[in-house]
Protein backbone atom coordinates (compact mmCIF):
# COMPACT_ATOMS: atom_id res chain seq x y z
CA UNK A 1 0.00 0.00 0.00
CA UNK A 2 2.83 2.41 0.90
CA UNK A 3 4.62 1.73 -2.78
CA UNK A 4 1.43 2.24 -4.22
CA UNK A 5 0.54 5.19 -2.99
CA UNK A 6 3.61 6.98 -3.53
CA UNK A 7 3.96 5.83 -6.89
CA UNK A 8 0.10 7.49 -7.64
CA UNK A 9 1.23 10.78 -6.31
CA UNK A 10 4.72 11.01 -8.41
CA UNK A 11 3.03 9.75 -11.42
CA UNK A 12 -0.01 11.87 -10.78
CA UNK A 13 2.21 15.41 -10.07
CA UNK A 14 4.63 14.34 -13.09
CA UNK A 15 1.41 14.46 -15.22
CA UNK A 16 -0.23 17.96 -13.85
CA UNK A 17 2.95 19.77 -14.24
CA UNK A 18 3.13 19.53 -18.31
CA UNK A 19 -0.29 20.76 -18.00
CA UNK A 20 -1.58 24.01 -17.62
CA UNK A 21 -4.95 25.23 -16.51
CA UNK A 22 -7.05 27.34 -18.65
CA UNK A 23 -10.69 28.21 -19.26
CA UNK A 24 -13.04 28.65 -16.04
CA UNK A 25 -13.81 26.40 -13.67
CA UNK A 26 -16.38 25.31 -11.65
CA UNK A 27 -17.01 24.19 -7.61
CA UNK A 28 -14.70 27.64 -7.06
CA UNK A 29 -15.75 27.03 -3.39
CA UNK A 30 -13.81 24.52 -2.83
CA UNK A 31 -11.15 27.12 -3.15
CA UNK A 32 -12.01 28.38 0.37
CA UNK A 33 -10.25 27.60 3.58
CA UNK A 34 -11.42 25.24 5.61
CA UNK A 35 -9.75 25.80 8.42
CA UNK A 36 -9.34 28.84 11.01
CA UNK A 37 -5.43 28.02 11.15
CA UNK A 38 -4.81 27.98 7.36
CA UNK A 39 -6.91 31.32 6.88
CA UNK A 40 -5.08 32.93 9.58
CA UNK A 41 -1.94 32.05 8.24
CA UNK A 42 -3.03 33.57 4.49
CA UNK A 43 -6.13 31.47 3.50
CA UNK A 44 -3.81 28.01 3.21
CA UNK A 45 -0.87 26.03 4.31
CA UNK A 46 -0.30 22.83 3.49
CA UNK A 47 3.11 22.02 5.41
CA UNK A 48 2.65 22.88 9.07
CA UNK A 49 2.45 19.88 11.65
CA UNK A 50 -0.22 20.56 14.00
CA UNK A 51 -2.50 17.87 15.65
CA UNK A 52 -5.23 19.91 13.88
CA UNK A 53 -7.85 17.70 11.62
CA UNK A 54 -9.02 20.68 10.43
CA UNK A 55 -6.25 20.83 8.22
CA UNK A 56 -6.35 17.90 6.01
CA UNK A 57 -8.78 19.82 3.66
CA UNK A 58 -5.97 22.11 2.76
CA UNK A 59 -3.33 18.69 2.79
CA UNK A 60 -4.50 14.98 3.30
CA UNK A 61 -1.11 14.16 4.06
CA UNK A 62 -1.94 16.01 7.68
CA UNK A 63 -3.88 13.50 8.23
CA UNK A 64 -1.95 11.27 10.97
CA UNK A 65 -2.52 8.49 13.78
CA UNK A 66 -2.45 11.11 16.34
CA UNK A 67 -5.36 12.37 15.16
CA UNK A 68 -7.29 9.54 16.31
CA UNK A 69 -11.23 10.13 16.95
CA UNK A 70 -10.50 13.88 16.48
CA UNK A 71 -13.31 15.88 15.65
CA UNK A 72 -13.59 19.43 13.73
CA UNK A 73 -16.64 21.65 13.26
CA UNK A 74 -15.35 25.22 11.72
CA UNK A 75 -17.90 28.03 10.18
CA UNK A 76 -17.12 31.11 8.31
CA UNK A 77 -19.19 34.17 8.25
CA UNK A 78 -18.71 35.15 4.94
CA UNK A 79 -20.77 38.29 3.51
CA UNK A 80 -24.36 39.02 4.32
CA UNK A 81 -26.16 35.86 4.96
CA UNK A 82 -23.76 33.88 2.99
CA UNK A 83 -21.77 30.92 5.45
CA UNK A 84 -19.82 28.23 4.85
CA UNK A 85 -19.06 24.83 6.87
CA UNK A 86 -17.63 21.96 8.02
CA UNK A 87 -17.67 18.90 10.42
CA UNK A 88 -14.94 16.19 10.04
CA UNK A 89 -14.02 12.87 12.05
CA UNK A 90 -10.44 11.42 11.74
CA UNK A 91 -9.93 7.62 12.86
CA UNK A 92 -6.37 6.08 13.35
CA UNK A 93 -5.59 2.57 11.31
CA UNK A 94 -2.80 0.98 13.46
CA UNK A 95 0.58 3.18 14.00
CA UNK A 96 1.12 4.13 10.51
CA UNK A 97 -2.28 5.36 8.77
CA UNK A 98 -5.31 7.27 9.55
CA UNK A 99 -8.69 7.81 7.72
CA UNK A 100 -11.00 10.16 8.41
CA UNK A 101 -14.44 11.76 6.88
CA UNK A 102 -16.33 14.61 6.57
CA UNK A 103 -17.87 17.37 4.90
CA UNK A 104 -18.01 20.84 3.63
CA UNK A 105 -20.44 23.40 2.33
CA UNK A 106 -21.64 26.79 1.05
CA UNK A 107 -25.10 28.14 1.80
CA UNK A 108 -25.69 31.38 0.01
CA UNK A 109 -28.84 32.73 1.94
CA UNK A 110 -32.14 33.98 0.85
CA UNK A 111 -31.99 35.14 -2.79
CA UNK A 112 -35.38 35.94 -4.80
CA UNK A 113 -36.54 34.30 -7.42
CA UNK A 114 -37.16 36.91 -10.15
CA UNK A 115 -38.43 36.19 -14.22
CA UNK A 116 -36.13 38.47 -17.00
CA UNK A 117 -39.70 40.87 -16.48
CA UNK A 118 -39.03 41.49 -12.51
CA UNK A 119 -41.62 39.16 -11.58
CA UNK A 120 -40.83 37.87 -8.74
CA UNK A 121 -41.98 34.03 -7.53
CA UNK A 122 -40.15 33.23 -4.36
CA UNK A 123 -37.04 32.31 -2.64
CA UNK A 124 -34.45 30.69 -5.20
CA UNK A 125 -32.29 28.32 -2.82
CA UNK A 126 -28.57 27.92 -3.64
CA UNK A 127 -25.86 25.55 -2.07
CA UNK A 128 -22.58 24.06 -2.37
CA UNK A 129 -22.09 20.62 -0.43
CA UNK A 130 -18.86 18.65 -1.07
CA UNK A 131 -18.38 15.04 0.73
CA UNK A 132 -14.79 13.86 1.38
CA UNK A 133 -13.07 10.54 2.46
CA UNK A 134 -9.60 10.94 3.71
CA UNK A 135 -6.55 8.12 3.96
CA UNK A 136 -3.34 8.66 5.01
CA UNK A 137 0.12 6.39 5.40
CA UNK A 138 3.50 6.99 6.69
CA UNK A 139 5.52 6.14 3.74
CA UNK A 140 9.00 6.55 5.77
CA UNK A 141 9.71 7.78 9.10
CA UNK A 142 9.80 11.51 7.75
CA UNK A 143 7.43 11.58 4.61
CA UNK A 144 3.59 10.93 4.47
CA UNK A 145 1.45 10.37 1.86
CA UNK A 146 -2.38 11.22 1.27
CA UNK A 147 -5.03 11.28 -0.88
CA UNK A 148 -8.94 12.35 -0.20
CA UNK A 149 -11.60 11.84 -2.49
CA UNK A 150 -14.35 14.19 -3.45
CA UNK A 151 -18.17 14.14 -4.14
CA UNK A 152 -19.38 17.74 -5.01
CA UNK A 153 -23.43 18.45 -5.28
CA UNK A 154 -24.63 21.89 -6.10
CA UNK A 155 -27.97 22.54 -6.30
CA UNK A 156 -29.16 26.02 -7.61
CA UNK A 157 -33.15 26.19 -7.60
CA UNK A 158 -33.82 23.67 -10.41
CA UNK A 159 -30.28 23.54 -11.46
CA UNK A 160 -28.08 21.30 -10.47
CA UNK A 161 -24.41 19.72 -10.96
CA UNK A 162 -22.44 16.72 -9.64
CA UNK A 163 -18.64 16.25 -9.64
CA UNK A 164 -15.78 14.21 -8.44
CA UNK A 165 -12.33 15.13 -7.53
CA UNK A 166 -9.47 14.29 -5.30
CA UNK A 167 -6.49 16.08 -3.48
CA UNK A 168 -3.35 13.87 -4.17
CA UNK A 169 -0.24 14.69 -1.15
CA UNK A 170 3.49 14.45 0.71
CA UNK A 171 3.68 15.96 3.67
CA UNK A 172 7.46 15.68 4.99
CA UNK A 173 8.67 16.64 8.99
CA UNK A 174 11.88 16.87 10.62
CA UNK A 175 11.33 17.13 13.98
CA UNK A 176 15.21 18.10 15.23
CA UNK A 177 15.24 20.55 12.39
CA UNK A 178 12.02 21.90 12.63
CA UNK A 179 11.70 22.06 9.01
CA UNK A 180 8.49 20.79 7.25
CA UNK A 181 7.68 20.77 3.84
CA UNK A 182 4.34 19.90 1.64
CA UNK A 183 3.20 19.47 -2.21
CA UNK A 184 -0.20 19.02 -2.96
CA UNK A 185 -2.39 18.62 -6.20
CA UNK A 186 -5.74 19.89 -4.77
CA UNK A 187 -9.45 19.49 -6.88
CA UNK A 188 -8.24 16.87 -9.41
CA UNK A 189 -11.28 16.43 -11.16
CA UNK A 190 -14.18 17.35 -13.01
CA UNK A 191 -17.77 17.80 -13.76
CA UNK A 192 -19.80 14.68 -14.21
CA UNK A 193 -23.25 16.55 -14.16
CA UNK A 194 -23.72 19.98 -15.48
CA UNK A 195 -26.03 22.63 -14.95
CA UNK A 196 -26.69 23.15 -18.89
CA UNK A 197 -25.23 21.21 -21.15
CA UNK A 198 -20.67 21.75 -21.09
CA UNK A 199 -19.19 19.99 -18.31
CA UNK A 200 -15.97 22.11 -16.88
CA UNK A 201 -12.88 21.38 -14.82
CA UNK A 202 -12.70 22.04 -11.33
CA UNK A 203 -10.58 24.91 -10.13
CA UNK A 204 -7.38 22.06 -9.73
CA UNK A 205 -3.64 23.15 -8.89
CA UNK A 206 -0.60 22.45 -7.39
CA UNK A 207 0.85 24.14 -4.45
CA UNK A 208 3.68 23.79 -2.78
CA UNK A 209 5.08 24.88 1.08
CA UNK A 210 7.48 24.83 3.85
CA UNK A 211 7.75 25.46 7.93
CA UNK A 212 10.65 26.60 9.71
CA UNK A 213 10.64 27.07 13.55
CA UNK A 214 13.14 29.13 15.44
CA UNK A 215 15.49 27.53 17.84
CA UNK A 216 15.65 29.57 20.55
CA UNK A 217 12.31 31.63 19.73
CA UNK A 218 8.95 30.48 19.73
CA UNK A 219 8.37 31.86 15.76
CA UNK A 220 7.57 29.93 12.74
CA UNK A 221 7.65 31.06 9.39
CA UNK A 222 5.81 29.53 6.69
CA UNK A 223 5.99 30.21 3.03
CA UNK A 224 3.14 28.54 0.08
CA UNK A 225 3.76 28.99 -3.56
CA UNK A 226 0.17 28.46 -5.16
CA UNK A 227 -1.18 27.81 -8.84
CA UNK A 228 2.48 26.41 -9.42
CA UNK A 229 0.18 24.86 -13.08
CA UNK A 230 -0.51 28.44 -13.95
CA UNK A 231 1.88 31.30 -14.11
CA UNK A 232 -0.22 33.84 -16.05
CA UNK A 233 -2.24 36.04 -13.86
CA UNK A 234 -4.43 39.12 -15.33
CA UNK A 235 -5.51 42.17 -12.93
CA UNK A 236 -8.70 43.26 -12.19
CA UNK A 237 -8.71 45.23 -15.29
CA UNK A 238 -7.87 41.84 -17.37
CA UNK A 239 -4.93 43.69 -18.76
CA UNK A 240 -1.18 41.43 -17.97
CA UNK A 241 0.79 41.63 -15.32
CA UNK A 242 4.84 42.91 -14.86
CA UNK A 243 6.87 39.36 -14.32
CA UNK A 244 7.94 40.36 -10.58
CA UNK A 245 3.84 41.10 -9.59
CA UNK A 246 3.16 37.76 -11.22
CA UNK A 247 5.59 35.79 -9.72
CA UNK A 248 5.12 37.74 -5.82
CA UNK A 249 0.54 36.71 -6.80
CA UNK A 250 1.82 32.89 -6.54
CA UNK A 251 2.93 33.28 -2.92
CA UNK A 252 1.36 33.35 0.74
CA UNK A 253 3.38 34.19 3.68
CA UNK A 254 2.72 33.41 7.10
CA UNK A 255 3.82 34.03 10.74
CA UNK A 256 2.82 31.37 14.17
CA UNK A 257 3.36 32.86 17.21
CA UNK A 258 3.91 29.87 19.70
CA UNK A 259 4.63 30.50 23.10
CA UNK A 260 2.93 27.25 24.69
CA UNK A 261 1.45 23.99 23.71
CA UNK A 262 -2.11 25.74 24.48
CA UNK A 263 -1.93 28.89 22.30
CA UNK A 264 -1.31 30.16 18.76
CA UNK A 265 -1.28 33.31 17.44
CA UNK A 266 -1.41 33.65 13.73
CA UNK A 267 -0.57 36.15 10.53
CA UNK A 268 -0.61 35.56 6.81
CA UNK A 269 -0.21 37.72 3.60
CA UNK A 270 -1.87 36.55 0.39
CA UNK A 271 -0.03 38.31 -2.42
CA UNK A 272 -3.06 37.55 -4.84
CA UNK A 273 -5.89 38.32 -2.51
CA UNK A 274 -3.80 41.74 -1.60
CA UNK A 275 -3.82 42.73 -5.38
CA UNK A 276 -7.14 42.00 -6.21
CA UNK A 277 -9.19 43.30 -3.94
CA UNK A 278 -7.20 46.49 -3.26
CA UNK A 279 -9.01 49.53 -3.93
CA UNK A 280 -7.89 52.84 -4.70
CA UNK A 281 -9.67 54.15 -1.38
CA UNK A 282 -9.19 52.51 1.72
CA UNK A 283 -9.02 48.64 2.01
CA UNK A 284 -5.51 49.04 3.10
CA UNK A 285 -5.56 45.69 5.09
CA UNK A 286 -6.69 43.56 1.79
CA UNK A 287 -4.56 40.11 2.05
CA UNK A 288 -3.42 40.45 5.54
CA UNK A 289 -5.25 37.95 7.89
CA UNK A 290 -4.72 37.19 11.85
CA UNK A 291 -6.08 34.10 13.63
CA UNK A 292 -5.89 32.74 17.10
CA UNK A 293 -6.05 29.14 19.34
CA UNK A 294 -6.34 28.27 22.46
CA UNK A 295 -6.37 24.58 24.19
CA UNK A 296 -8.87 24.39 27.13
CA UNK A 297 -8.58 20.73 28.39
CA UNK A 298 -10.06 18.47 26.10
CA UNK A 299 -11.07 21.53 23.54
CA UNK A 300 -9.53 23.33 21.20
CA UNK A 301 -10.48 27.15 20.04
CA UNK A 302 -9.50 28.71 17.18
CA UNK A 303 -10.74 31.68 15.32
CA UNK A 304 -9.42 34.00 12.29
CA UNK A 305 -9.96 37.16 10.07
CA UNK A 306 -9.75 37.40 6.74
CA UNK A 307 -10.60 39.51 3.62
CA UNK A 308 -11.68 37.48 0.93
CA UNK A 309 -14.27 39.86 -0.44
CA UNK A 310 -13.86 43.82 -1.04
CA UNK A 311 -16.87 45.04 0.55
CA UNK A 312 -16.45 42.79 3.93
CA UNK A 313 -14.08 40.89 6.29
CA UNK A 314 -14.94 37.51 6.81
CA UNK A 315 -14.50 35.86 10.37
CA UNK A 316 -14.01 32.27 11.21
CA UNK A 317 -14.55 29.93 14.49
CA UNK A 318 -13.21 26.49 14.57
CA UNK A 319 -13.79 23.81 17.65
CA UNK A 320 -12.03 20.54 18.10
CA UNK A 321 -11.93 17.55 20.63
CA UNK A 322 -10.82 14.40 20.94
CA UNK A 323 -14.02 11.70 21.47
CA UNK A 324 -11.76 9.74 23.31
CA UNK A 325 -10.44 12.41 25.74
CA UNK A 326 -14.43 13.90 26.46
CA UNK A 327 -16.22 12.49 29.40
CA UNK A 328 -20.29 12.85 29.42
Amino acid sequence: MKKALLFCIIILFSFLSTNAQEGNTVFNFLSYPVSARASALGRTNISIIENDVSLIYHNPALLGPEMNMNVNLNYLFYIADIGMGSATLAKAMGERSAWGVGFNYVDYGKMIRADKDGTISGDLPAKDICGNLFFSHDLTDRLRGGIAAKFVYSPYDQYTSIGLGVDLGLSYYNKDRQFSAGLVGKNLGRQIKAYDEETTEMPWEIQFGISKGLEHAPIRFSFTAVNLNRWDYKNIQGDDQKFFTTLLDHFIFGLDFLPSDNLWIALGYNTRLGSDMKLQQGNRMAGFSIGAGLNIKAFKIGCSLAQYHPSATSFMVSLTTSLSEVKL
